[in-house]
């Protein structure tokens, strides 16, 4: 069996490839395909990496072939960049994912898509806490672009052409690198640069609340939404992955406490209105039952986020 990443050359394709590796399914080729070439950082002979433009014409269909097994669609604009570009984003989050869509049709109905998706597909006045059936009424392109992806895989997969699942991630924290395009991308700073000794810009208030997962938990995640039975999901495709909420106060407290408190010089509030409106917009906190019932993992507490990123990232050995 072959598996497909696309975004394989990002940090959570590039995680999701190193699980899959040392776990317990059984495939013969992983694929790894980017924008930009990936890295089989490994080095296992059972990694294929590609550089690919998957908006041309056709690179889908060649992409796809009879032994696809599983598709892992990571790829896409994030969140402020889609919102500042917009016909990229709708090119990259809507076209491709269709393109790999029809690819998936037109080899066999067996192969699993499964869509990484987003909570950024909510906006608005909201529940205090949403459900998976919650109205998708979103603020951004973005948000826009993974709505109609989930419509998209969950059609496809009603008409038999793929055995879709749709996973809506909540902010992964802490990211490792540097701060990308996302509108959350400083959920990761304000703990990954004070911890490493830089300085963290702030743009939205303490006060405001986020719903977050750790990375292994998400990368745990994700496979088991690929191994789960299609009939589990029932008649509708999509699941929100089980995130905790937490203030931003309470983020920079758990730094206080596991990395002391001259840490937090390296923050400044620095209010930015249009990340503020793009992030205010999401929920905060989800209902995490049908997920959980499902087999989905949640984390604790937000002191196990920064041990995480800490052990993760600590120099090898000499």
């Amino acid at each position: 069996m072959q598996i497909i990443i696309t975004g394989g050359a990002g940090f959570l394709g590039q995680r999701l490839a190193k699980a899959l590796l040392s776990s317990s399914v059984d495939f013969d080729e992983l694929v790894l395909v980017d924008i930009v070439m990936p890295h089989n950082s490994v080095q296992d002979n059972r990694v294929t990496c590609q550089q690919v433009d998957l908006s041309e014409a056709g690179a889908a269909r060649n992409l796809v072939t009879p032994q696809t097994g599983i598709l892992f669609h990571l790829a896409a604009v994030v969140s402020s960049h889609a919102e500042k570009e917009f016909d990229l984003g709708w090119k990259v989050n809507l076209d491709c994912t269709r393109q790999l869509l029809e690819a998936c049709r037109h080899q066999h109905s067996a192969i699993r898509f499964v869509f990484a998706s987003s909570f950024a597909v909510y906006g608005g006045t909201l529940p205090p806490i949403v459900t998976d059936t919650t109205a998708v009424t979103p603020h951004s392109s973005y948000g826009a672009q993974k709505a109609m992806g989930e419509l998209l895989v969950n059609d496809y997969t009603r008409k038999n052409f793929v055995n879709g699942r749709v996973l809506r991630l909540p902010t992964i924290c802490v990211r490792p690198g540097r701060p990308n395009l996302a509108a959350s991308s400083f959920v990761s700073s304000i703990i990954r640069e004070p911890i490493n000794g830089e300085q963290a810009i702030c743009p939205v208030s303490p006060e405001l609340k986020v719903l977050v997962s750790s990375p292994d938990t998400v990368i745990q995640n994700i496979i088991k939404g690929a191994a789960l039975d299609g009939a589990a999901f029932g008649e509708w495709r999509t699941v929100n992955l089980p995130g905790i909420e937490v203030s931003v106060q309470e983020m920079l407290d758990s730094l206080e406490r596991l990395t002391g408190r001259e840490t937090l010089n390296w923050v400044q509030f620095k209010p930015d209105p249009a990340v503020n409106a793009l992030v205010s917009s999401w929920p905060g906190a989800v209902d995490n039952i049908r997920a959980l019932q499902l087999g989905f993992s949640v984390d604790r507490h937000f002191d196990e986020f920064i041990t995480q990123f800490i052990a993760s990232n600590k120099p090898p050995v000499a």
